[in-house]
């Protein structure tokens, strides 16, 4: 029997944290979805507007949040993202969390994380392998 009693595993990050960056990396995806098609028919459409919009809180709001995250809450998050992609088991958490922190040295975390497809899904299956739901969480 492994030592489930307190609480499961230590996940280095807070679950509000990861519900948090999960619903905003949602909102992001989910505004990038579908507008290629739309793009190259109407350079005025809503999609292309937001899309072109240098000014772009939800990404700047993301990654101000990720990058007040201390290094061990963000290499928590990239080790998460590697357990939700199925590269690492719950078993395997602590040296997912080496080598995300080794990955993390001298790198923005913010860029790495934004550049992986579904980012938000990713983040919910690695809390999910653990046993966990952010689905509960208050925001």
């Amino acid at each position: 029997m492994s030592g489930t009693d307190d609480d499961e595993v230590d996940l280095g990050i807070s679950l509000e944290a990861v519900a948090t960056i999960v619903d905003h990396a949602r909102v992001l995806q989910g505004k990038e979805e579908g507008d290629a098609a739309q793009l190259s028919e109407d350079h005025n459409s809503e999609a292309a507007l937001l899309q072109e919009d240098p000014e772009d809180l939800t990404e700047e709001t993301l990654r101000a949040f990720i990058a007040e995250l201390n290094e061990d809450e963000q290499a928590s998050l990239i080790a998460l993202t590697w357990v939700g992609r199925g590269d690492y088991g719950p078993d395997e958490w602590d040296e997912a969390r080496a080598l995300a922190a080794e990955r993390n040295e001298g790198g923005d975390p913010a860029d790495y994380l934004l550049a992986m497809d579904n980012l938000g899904d990713l983040l919910a299956e690695g809390v999910a392998a653990f046993g966990l739901s952010i689905e509960d969480i208050e925001r």
